[in-house]
């Protein structure tokens, strides 16, 4: 049950309240606005931005983004008064909102208005501290309404600055339309609020963590890394991420690997991308667990080799600096260090660019570095007497070229080739824009079949798990994202699961099931915040399974296969019931009566009867018996690739839904409709001959769950167009 906080809203029955001038309006929600600001591991503040007050008790409201990862989280009043924050009250984090609960009373809350009220050409008023700069008033015009990234967002006329997001956007009666998100990149007085209606939802419905759990998420394992000298590292999707300025001289921060290194020789790798060329992150090696070792990292668009035998410039020496062509700004690149008793030899994306005969220590650690403001990521860390490559060798790039018509590489724009090029005649411009035009489209065609080859290595990999006996449907849900996020680490991801389900069995003695479950119910639920999407329900990432576990928010289906898997490993039996519009899980003890559990709202138990009422909200249908029928493993898989095939043909995306689709058939090769579907995206996309190939499959089948009129037809309209072209 949740408490319903009296709140005030707007509504269609109030009685409008008094234009205000913009100085009234500033003096009087002053009291109401808070400076939000989250912590590094050494106390100092990493970032900031605004907030308000929603509740006298102490609730306040802010953007997700505002309060970073796992970090400490503190609120300043407008009189100056610091709080900590006790608890993370609500988050969604698709819809970059969160509340925060903070141990105070009589405050002064703003009241809300409705976000549905709003008119273009309103004045607005946001309240922020931009740039740092505490409480700060700016005026403007809401000029419209807009869709980004699938959040519906006001479109505001004024300056927003970093420091903003969190803020109130007022209406001149003083009543918050929206919470200032973000700027425009490109126009300086353009800037957007998230409405203020999907705050409503987490307000009448919170998902609580206790900031002692809210610490640990994001975080990186302690049993494999030691972070030394700030800055904030955090995992999410397989990746390592670090913001922040180190407090180490020159904004040094290091993240080294607690594992001992292997034996001379050996290799070290990892693969790195920087915010910003100007900043500086890579590999360390050689470090003594302090201020001592080597590094290897990209730093002002070159690449160095340095030795650090202190802590400050001092006693820094660069070893080596190189400018290198291999080396791709802005994007990620593979740095790999051989560390032999010769010496070391340094490369990037497969090329070796330094050599040194400095020898670091036999028993010198490992890890990541990185200086200054960067923000950098990196995957792919990794150790061993020979790693694998993670680039193409030779051959591959040799067989892709042969695949595919090669591209001159002459340089156009040389002197001589202009002056040739200008004396070909008067529309040789003309022809060169032409020809420019064709690479566009042949670059969008290789980067489609880039996307297409990663896919069915992913097919591959998913057919490969189903066909082992009892196989682990978690890791397919991981791969089924993996379809769409080509860096997810699928191991990483089945890792944690199996250390949570640790977790919950070592508080517990010869429990019973029904026991293992109410402490499991604990563990996700009350101790790690793990909840319903309220606002944005339909985003992808509610569907995507590594997104789930990082963000601990995700649809009944989503949550309910998570619950399911761990479970599993817990050694207790749980079935998934796919009612209409919703889906809850069934515990069927040995001993005693089965108990439905609805994981979208935190694990609630409910009676059959609440069950069977869920199921008929969602449908006019009769229903009887079948409702309660259990999904098998296969079947919970498709339905949740359908989710992705619905939002996929919302966006009009359809080489999303032929991955989807690939998917659904490589789960059930034998469905008729979904080989029909395919036929059909095929022939969208102009591949002719794999709409023929799935025609003469379904022709062949003589299947009874298609028209097969309709495929004949199809046919030979693909047929038509592939003769025609």
């Amino acid at each position: 049950m949740h408490c319903l906080l009296a709140l005030p809203f707007g509504s269609s029955g109030a009685t409008a309240a008094e234009p205000r001038s913009v100085a009234e309006l500033a003096a009087e929600a002053k009291p109401s606005v808070v400076v939000v600001t989250y912590l590094d591991r050494e106390g100092e503040v990493a970032g900031l931005g605004t907030g308000f007050v929603i509740d006298k008790n102490g609730l306040i409201a802010t953007n997700r983004h505002v309060i970073g990862e796992a970090r400490p989280i503190r609120v300043q009043l407008s009189d100056g008064t610091d709080y900590d924050v006790s608890e993370v009250h609500a988050t969604a984090r698709n819809a970059d909102l969160a509340i925060l609960k903070i141990d105070a009373d009589d405050l002064k809350p703003l009241p809300l208005g409705e976000s549905s009220r709003v008119r273009p050409g309103e004045t607005v008023v946001a309240l922020g501290n931009p740039q740092g700069l505490k409480y700060s008033v700016v005026t403007g015009v809401l000029s419209g309404k807009r869709r980004i990234d699938e959040q519906p967002m006001l479109q505001l006329a004024m300056p927003i600055e970093p420091g903003n997001s969190g803020g109130p956007l007022l209406n001149t009666e003083g009543r918050v339309l929206g919470i200032v998100s973000i700027k425009s990149l490109v126009t300086p007085n353009l800037g957007f609020a998230i409405e203020i209606d999907a705050l409503k939802p987490l307000i009448e419905e919170p998902n609580p963590v206790s900031m002692d759990k809210w610490l640990t998420i994001g975080r990186l394992d302690p049993k494999r890394w030691s972070p030394l000298y700030g800055a904030n590292w955090s995992r999410r999707a397989g990746r390592i991420a670090v913001e922040g300025r180190g407090v180490g001289f020159g904004g040094r921060s290091l993240l080294i690997a607690n594992e001992d290194p292997p034996t001379r020789p050996y290799e070290l790798a990892v693969t790195v991308k920087l915010d910003d060329e100007a900043g500086a992150a890579g590999l360390i090696f050689g470090s003594n667990g302090g201020d001592r070792h080597f590094g290897f990292y990209p730093s002002g668009g070159g690449l160095r080799l340095s030795r650090f035998d202190g802590p400050d410039v001092f006693s820094w020496q660069v070893l080596k600096e190189v400018r290198t062509r291999h080396y791709r700004p802005g994007d990620w690149n593979r740095l790999v260090v051989r560390i032999t008793e010769k010496g070391l030899f340094c490369s990037v994306n497969g090329h070796i660019v330094i050599e040194s005969d400095e020898i670091p220590p036999a028993d010198g650690k490992l890890g990541l570095a990185k200086f200054r403001d960067t923000k950098a990521e990196f995957r792919h860390f990794e150790f061993g007497k020979t790693l694998p490559s993670r680039l193409p060798n030779k051959s591959v790039i040799a067989a892709m070229r042969e695949a595919i018509e090669p591209v001159a590489t002459i340089d156009l724009l040389e002197r001589s080739t202009v002056e040739k090029l200008s004396a070909a005649g008067a529309t040789v411009d003309i022809a060169l824009r032409e020809e420019a035009r064709l690479l566009e489209e042949r670059a969008a065609r290789l980067r489609r079949a880039a996307s297409a080859v990663h896919a069915q290595k992913v097919l591959g990999e998913i057919k490969s798990v189903l066909s082992q006996e009892n196989f682990d449907f978690l890791e397919v849900a991981l791969l089924i994202s993996k379809l769409d996020n080509p860096d997810l680490e699928v191991d990483s991801y089945l890792q944690i699961m199996d250390d949570l389900a640790a977790d919950v069995r070592s508080d517990l003695n010869d429990p019973s099931e029904t026991e293992i479950l109410d402490a499991l119910n604990r563990r996700l639920f009350s101790q790690l915040g793990y909840h319903g999407s309220r606002t944005n329900y339909y985003h992808r990432a509610n569907s995507y399974l590594n997104a789930v576990i990082d963000d601990r928010e995700g649809l009944p289906l989503s949550l309910s296969m998570l619950y399911i898997g761990l479970a599993q490993r817990l050694g207790v039996e749980v079935a998934g019931i796919g009612l209409p519009g919703h889906f809850i899980v069934r515990h069927e003890p040995k001993n005693g009566e089965s108990r439905w559990i609805d994981v979208f709202e935190e694990g609630e138990v409910i009676s059959r009867e609440e069950a069977f009422a869920i199921a008929r909200r969602s449908t006019r249908t009769p229903l009887d018996e079948s409702v309660f029928t259990a999904a098998t493993e296969r079947e919970m898989l498709i339905r949740m690739l359908r989710n992705l095939m619905g939002i996929a043909r919302e966006d009009e995306d359809v080489a999303g839904l032929l991955r989807y689709v690939d998917a659904v058939l490589t789960i059930d090769p034998d469905s008729s409709r979904d080989l029909f579907y395919r036929a059909v995206l095929n022939y969208q996309s102009e591949l002719w001959e794999a709409a023929i190939d799935d025609c003469d499959r379904l022709l062949d089948s003589k299947s009874r769950d298609v028209d097969l009129a309709r495929v004949a037809q199809l046919k030979s309209l693909v047929i038509e167009r592939r003769d025609s072209n």
